[in-house]
């Protein structure tokens, strides 16, 4: 039966990856707080709408425009 050799990863890879997962769970976060902060900012904006009821026609009395 041969030896199997198996692999072995220094402590660098593992600072490595740990590095980038808090860089992208950070980046998440980071995002996710600008979205909070933008729904906020949109729900206290208040928007009115006027309609108008009448509308007068821009004819004069020939029936033709101004």
């Amino acid at each position: 039966m041969k030896n199997i050799r198996h692999q072995i990863k220094s402590q660098w890879y593992y600072i490595f990856w740990g590095v980038c997962a808090v860089a992208v769970v950070s980046g998440q976060v980071y995002v996710g707080s600008g979205y909070h902060e933008m729904s906020k900012a949109i729900k206290s904006t208040t928007i009115s709408v006027t309609c108008a009821t009448s509308y007068d026609s821009p004819r004069n009395q020939t029936g033709e425009f101004d």
